[in-house]
């Protein structure tokens, strides 16, 4: 499609700043269906802060673990059908079609979730939102992709993923505004419909995928589109390339409508391509990096910072991090390379989830002490299990405290020094005003501890090191990996197997914290990144500065790529282009 090779010495990042001068048409079409991105990456981090309120407003979310865990990930349950059904869509009817149905469902879903009077219909509303994103998340790279000049496809691509981000960063402003506001959590919910209505009227004002409109025998209307894109010199080469391909297409008879899963696994060039396209999707969520964006705000106060508006504030951080590691990633996809951000991305999370581990571990074991005294002086709150434990008492900590359930209880901490013998107290609105009235905090999720910072420290260095290679690249080469005839299909499996991992990890993280401890769950994580890592170097090719045409034959061909560090020079990129 994209035609002859084009060099890659030269960075993308530059290009694309010299494309908005020469041809702004396609930046337009980047960023209008970038927006997908947005939607995709707001709605994964503002019901992290929102739930803090919610568990406020509603007394039974906040009893309830696996209540909050279900607002969190039924969205994605959602997702997962609205991938599946995304690459029918998009084989069928389009990528802009599926993009503006995307966008309806959304904005019916924050309608819903703002309105919510109980846990029920918010639920269902954040099902519509999942609908919308999982078909979003899906389609708006491969739109994307298709509409881009090979040389700087990945930098493109990479608007995307830098769009997810800052989506997730604007969420996180946006529940800071709102914390003060009456109704906090229903602003933070509805605002979400925004992006969606804009996003809905910019696409009804461009085209279809010039691609998609090719292989539906609509030539005129894609070589209109391409003359759009391409300059005038290339042009004819992209047109006689996209017709070359869909003439091949044809031979083989591969036509879409009759694709079956046995065909895909039959086809060498797509089970490769299936094998490394879903395995990046897998270990993307298996790493944990939702857990951190779902519910960072809880991370923050398990590791012993109280305040609902600084849980939220440290979070916005880690946002912010996050959505910076994404540029890094545009400047980078196409002057390094897509394997090589991929493992050193992993290598970076592996030992940040280690630090994250160590550290929980030592706050865990070193919480401070249940005072018999302190607890006393509140007179009829004591915790009952504390009570009850009788003289064994003394050898209470606050987690311990925190863990019983009969009712819930919560620490109060030392007004002189958070890290001396607190109080065991009732969990309840009256006790945390008492609390608070002594100019104490009130601990409900994690323990005051010495080691909190570092535990930031690990937060912002998995971010760091997550956001520009696994956090971007996963979706990029999906958009590109597949063969024109199966590539709506392939992108809609890769995106449902993506967000049926993502259901695991929200739906489990909370339960496993509770069950084993968060840092045995972060070395779960770690273990998991360490397979990743080999996955990469045996299964995932280097698909940089390949027209799409030259990764399919180069699938054909080879599996394994070990030595991705050297360089590939020009005559090794027509060495593939002959193969």
């Amino acid at each position: 499609m994209e035609g002859a090779i084009h060099p890659t010495d030269t960075s993308a990042f530059r290009d694309c700043f010299s494309l908005a001068w020469r041809n702004p048409y396609v930046l337009r079409l980047a960023f209008s269906a970038g927006i997908g991105g947005l939607l995709f990456g707001y709605d994964t981090g503002v019901i992290s802060g929102a739930l803090l309120y919610i568990r406020d407003d509603f007394k039974a979310v906040d009893k309830e673990t696996v209540l909050q865990e279900s607002i969190v990930s039924m969205a994605v349950a959602g997702a997962i059908v609205g991938a599946a059904v995304g690459g029918w869509l998009n084989d069928r009817y389009g990528r802009r079609t599926t993009i503006l149905i995307a966008d309806f469902l959304f904005f019916i879903g924050a309608v819903i979730m703002a309105a919510a009077p109980n846990p029920s219909l918010l639920i269902v509303g954040r099902v519509f939102v999942g609908l919308g994103v999982g078909m979003a998340s899906m389609t708006s790279p491969l739109y994307i992709s298709e509409a881009s000049p090979a040389k700087i496809r990945g930098a493109l691509v990479s608007t995307n993923g830098f769009l997810i981000t800052g989506g997730q960063f604007l969420s996180y402003l946006i529940n800071l505004a709102f914390t003060k506001a009456p109704g906090t959590w229903r602003w933070m919910l509805g605002v979400a419909g925004v992006p969606a209505l804009v996003q809905f009227i910019l696409m009804l004002l461009l085209p279809e995928s010039p691609r998609w409109l090719y292989r539906k025998g609509r030539e005129e209307e894609a070589k209109t589109i391409l003359r759009k894109i391409y300059p005038a010199e290339d042009v004819e080469a992209e047109i006689q390339a996209l017709k070359e391909s869909v003439e091949t297409e044809i031979q083989e008879k591969g036509s879409s409508e009759k694709i079956n899963f046995v065909k895909l696994l039959k086809t060498k060039t797509v089970r490769r391509g299936l094998i490394a396209g879903v395995g990046l999707q897998v270990f993307q969520q298996f790493v944990g990096i939702n857990t951190v964006m779902y519910y960072s705000p809880t991370i923050v106060q398990l590791a012993g910072f109280a305040s609902n508006q600084t849980a939220l504030l440290l979070s916005l951080v880690t946002a912010g991090l996050n959505a910076l590691g994404s540029i890094v990633s545009i400047y980078l996809i196409d002057r390094t390379g897509r394997k090589k951000l991929l493992v050193f991305s992993l290598c970076g999370v592996i030992i940040s989830l280690g630090v994250l581990s160590a550290v929980f571990h030592e706050t865990t074991t070193h919480s401070p002490a249940v005072s018999a005294a302190e607890t006393a002086s509140f007179g009829g709150y004591m915790c009952p299990d504390y009570n009850s434990a009788g003289s064994s008492g003394g050898n209470w900590d606050c987690m311990k405290c925190l863990k019983a359930s009969s009712p819930d209880c919560g620490f109060c901490a030392s007004s002189t020094n958070k890290l001396l013998p607190g109080a065991c107290l009732i969990s309840n609105n009256t006790v945390k005003d008492t609390c608070h009235d002594d100019h104490k905090l009130w601990y409900t999720r994690g323990c005051p501890s010495k080691y909190g910072w570092l535990a930031l420290i690990g937060l912002a260095l998995y971010i760091i090191f997550f956001s520009p290679g696994m956090g971007t690249v996963p979706w990029i080469v999906n958009s590109e990996i597949y063969p024109l005839r199966f590539r709506g299909v392939c992108g809609g499996i890769a995106a449902t197997a993506n967000w049926i991992s993502n259901l695991i990890v929200a739906q489990s993280f909370l339960s496993l914290t509770q069950a084993i401890g968060t840092s045995w769950t972060f070395l779960i994580f770690g273990v998991i990144s360490v397979v990743a890592l080999f996955f990469v170097l045996i299964f995932v090719p280097e698909t940089k500065g390949l027209p799409i045409e030259e990764i399919e034959k180069m699938l054909e061909k080879r599996v394994l790529q070990l030595k991705f560090w050297k360089k590939r020079g020009d005559s090794e990129l027509k060495k593939n282009q002959n193969v």
